[in-house]
């Protein structure tokens, strides 16, 4: 599992430095390349036998309702292998910087099974509208496991 944040600078190129302690996370769950793969307002990091999983699930679902066609075409359509370098750093590619509006200062963070990168102030004010909401959603949590 994948916990805490960290804050890194993606160059010009599109490398980011993975948290080692990520690394070694993501190497000992999978042999092969992890699958970074765009979200809303994020990219998310997959091992990759992880991500193989969720496709899987996805495209079971994508037989029935329009709804889950488009999103398992959004998902897929935007995943990428991203191994690592010798240096820890993975590439993204541009259209998903552009996606998630990464330009320099990155929040990577630990979220249980898988990484999510941020633009960091994109990260920051959602992590404000979660404290704002904090109470609704302990709520909701709360309910969704009764």
């Amino acid at each position: 599992m994948f916990r805490g944040r960290y804050t890194h600078n993606i160059d010009s190129k599109g490398r980011l430095s993975i948290p080692a302690g990520f690394r070694s996370e993501m190497q000992d769950r999978s042999t092969r390349a992890p699958i970074l793969t765009n979200e809303k307002s994020c990219l998310v990091l997959y091992a990759n036998e992880d991500w193989a999983e969720i496709e899987e699930s996805l495209a079971a679902r994508a037989r029935v309702a329009p709804e889950n066609k488009a999103y398992l075409r959004f998902m897929v359509s935007g995943a990428v292998e991203a191994p690592f370098d010798s240096q820890g750093r993975i590439l993204v590619p541009q259209f998903l910087r552009d996606h998630a509006h990464l330009e320099r200062e990155v929040t990577i963070a630990g979220v249980g099974p898988r990484i999510e990168i941020w633009d960091k102030t994109l990260f920051d004010q959602e992590l404000q509208r979660t404290v704002a909401d904090f109470d609704a959603i302990a709520s909701a949590v709360a309910m969704s496991e009764s």
